[in-house]
């Protein structure tokens, strides 16, 4: 299980909420109940949540104690659990179940998601946004091919947990029979940053964390040195010294029968 900094991760707190927005605006539901938000993280997303949704009793989970502790300090009136997505059984039924970039650290989706829609209501929906395995979004590969190249080919003796996500087509034919309607989309964002190394800072609070807890701390640094080496070729800078960092997410959203 990789660690997670909820202040690394909040550095990009805007960007990141953009694609938390458009999910929350799109699910057609008028007035749930009951919501979790699976994967929470330092509680932004859950704020957004209840700003939507003022008068629903939200739960925001999450595995990591350092997010679920910043949500609580950020968020004190909101009701916090440090749980796993894995195992995570609700006592009760749920109106909907809301995750917005978690599940992609998670595995069998073949499994958790029809698990998840079976602690929905009649009508409830579950709501998803995830990254996908984008082989083509060079900021993401450059971590698992730099972590197989020379010297780093060795201080990796067991595979390093990578993003779980699959194309549409899968996530359509698995939920396709337990829903009354499916709301399947892709969009890419265009994130401006300053320089390359922003999206190292990026990756440091995400993609970079079970490659780096899989180092000694001696080596971490080093590593990070030569992946933002790799990532400043990749993006080369505009005109005005800035860069353009594209993003792929993958969204669905399913309304059980």
């Amino acid at each position: 299980m990789a660690s997670w900094d909820a202040q690394q991760y909040l550095k990009f707190a805007e960007e990141r909420a953009r694609p938390c927005a458009e999910l929350i605006q799109r699910i057609s539901l008028e007035s749930p109940g009951v919501i979790v938000d699976m994967g929470c993280g330092p509680g932004n997303s859950t704020a957004m949540l209840v700003r939507r949704w003022p008068q629903a009793h939200i739960t925001g989970m999450d595995s990591s104690a350092d997010m679920i502790a910043t949500a609580r300090r950020s968020y004190p009136h909101q009701h916090w659990i440090e749980a796993d997505i894995s195992t995570w059984q609700s006592p009760h039924r749920l109106d909907l179940i809301f995750s917005n970039a978690a599940l992609q650290w998670v595995d069998n989706h073949a499994a958790l998601l029809p698990r998840l829609m079976n602690m929905l209501n009649p009508a409830g929906a579950l709501a998803v946004q995830m990254p996908p395995n984008d082989h083509s979004a060079a900021a993401h590969t450059l971590i698992s091919e730099l972590a197989a190249s020379g010297p780093w080919r060795d201080k990796f003796p067991v595979p390093v947990r990578r993003w779980y996500c699959h194309e549409l087509e899968f996530y359509y034919d698995l939920l396709s029979t337990q829903s009354t309607r499916l709301d399947l989309w892709t969009s890419q964002y265009i994130h401006i940053l300053n320089s390359a190394s922003d999206i190292v800072e990026w990756y440091k609070g995400t993609g970079l964390r079970p490659y780096l807890d899989a180092l000694p701390p001696a080596d971490r640094e080093a590593f990070i040195t030569a992946y933002r080496n790799l990532v400043t070729t990749a993006y080369p800078p505009q005109r005005d010294g800035r860069v353009l960092f594209a993003f792929r997410r993958l969204f669905l959203i399913a309304y059980k029968r």
